[in-house]
Order: structure tokens, then sequence, then C-alpha cells
């Protein structure tokens, strides 16, 4: 089985590994390479077994790690166009890295094949992931987006893992005060970021097709907690005639500096 674990997750830096059989992928490296590798070797994984880097967008959040990173490694980076583009034009990997373009029909990156699909978000371009084993188990991921389209949710339909953004309380982001009218207007515009309840609302439609394990993602740090988005989720379901307690096998709130443990999928 492969493995999904969240290294950390937030506004401060995203990363997580897809692994099977000692190989892995990383999506996003936005923390220093110092963080990144010591949470690799927590996990016992060597960079010698990285197949690939996909990076979501050019979001500093996203990246910032990555060229160090880099430094002694021969890995691939996979993006969109515009998203490489900009790491290309800005000097945001070493001059030996070969930068593909993550086209929407789908890539083999050693084990794994992956699909990006478009999400909407305040960058060039962002991109969620369909990440297929050989297996053929699949998990799906979205993280950076101001709304979920028909499209992006039939990404998710029928996944053996959903990994979702839940960054926002929406009374958390109204009553903070230290958030400028701009900065809380750009969260929740549709090219912004997944409040609480847009997550859970979404999470319903997925659960409905029969996924049963979950990872909530990207969670603000000022305006969100593991505990609130999770009753958030839990209160919804329930409307819904969903006891997330029963009709789920894996539900975790990734955290901003905190390794989280494996989830098969």
């Amino acid at each position: 089985m492969a493995n999904y674990i969240s290294l950390y997750s937030g506004s401060s830096g995203n990363c997580s590994v897809i692994e099977e059989n000692g190989k892995f992928m990383l999506i996003d490296i936005g923390k220093s390479a110092r963080i990144t590798n010591n949470a690799l070797k927590e996990l016992g994984l060597d960079v010698k077994n990285l197949q690939g880097i996909l990076i979501s967008h050019e979001h500093s959040d996203h990246i910032s790690g990555l060229k160090v990173f880099l430094k002694k490694l021969n890995v691939p980076v996979y993006s969109n166009a515009a998203t490489l583009d900009f790491i290309a034009d800005n000097d945001l990997v070493p001059p030996h890295i070969q930068l593909e373009d993550m086209t929407f029909a789908g890539h083999n990156i050693g084990d794994f094949f992956v699909k990006g699909f478009e999400t909407p978000h305040d960058s060039l371009s962002c991109m969620g992931f369909n990440i297929h084993t050989k297996k053929d188990t699949r998990m799906t991921m979205a993280t950076d987006l101001g709304c979920v389209t028909q499209n992006i949710l039939n990404q998710f339909i029928g996944t053996d893992l959903a990994v979702l953004e839940s960054n926002y309380d929406e009374r958390m982001l109204k009553d903070n005060e230290n958030y400028p009218y701009y900065l809380k207007t750009r969260i929740s515009s549709n090219r912004g970021h997944l409040s609480n309840i847009q997550f859970s609302l979404s999470a319903i439609e997925i659960i409905k097709s029969g996924v049963k394990k979950f990872h909530l993602c990207h969670l603000s740090d000022n305006n969100n907690t593991p505990s609130t988005a999770v009753s958030q989720f839990s209160l919804t379901a329930m409307e819904n005639n969903i006891d997330i307690h029963k009709d789920l096998e894996i539900l975790k709130a990734n955290r901003r500096h905190e390794i989280t443990l494996p989830t098969e999928f």
C-alpha cells in the first residue's frame, strides 16, 4: 500500500510525502531544506529514493525551500507551464534541475502516475493532483482554492484518500482585527481559500461517493484551529445524516509544524 504523510501544512509552509515501498514523491516544499530533510530522516526516507517533486503553484509557502533542497540532488520538478516559467525566471531551482510540464493528460513519475487539474487561486496558475499507484489505488489533493467547481469535485469522487483545504472559520476571519479588509476579501473570494463550511459541504458529496479517508489541509493559524475545522465538518455531516465517527475510517487535520502519521491508500 502507498502512504500519504503531511510534513507540515499551513500558511507558513506546505509539504507532503507520497510513499510506496520506500520510493516517494513530494508535493511542494514551502519551508527550509533543513526542516524538510530532518522530517524525511525522521520518517526513515532516503532522498536517493525521491522520484519527483510536484509543485501546486508559485506562492512562497509552497516553493521557498526548493532551491536549497535540490542543490545536491537531481530530481525533476513537475508543475503547470506558468508556474515552471516563474520558477525558471526567478532562479528558484539549481540550473541542473529538469522542469517538466504537468499536462492534464497525466504523467508517469517513477512508480506513480499523476494527473493534474486546475484549481481557482490568486496565483499564476494552481493545480491539484490525482496520484495513482501501480496497485490501482488513488489519492486526490487540492490545496489553495477559493471554491470547489464541479470539475474539482469530480476529481475526488471515488478516490481512496481525499486531502482538501479547510483554511478558515468564517466567524474567526470576520472578527480578526489584525487582518485588513482587503486581506479578508482576498481570503474569502472565489480565488482565495476554502472556509470550513465550504470544505464540509464538498466533503459530504465526496463521502457519498464512498470515500472514507480524509485529511484537512492548509488550516490557517490565525483564523482556524484543527478542532474548529473538525467540529464544523462533524456538524455539517450530521445535518446530512452522516456520522463521521462511523462513516469515516480516517479523519485528520494536518498541522503547521507536525508530521502526521502515515495514511494508507
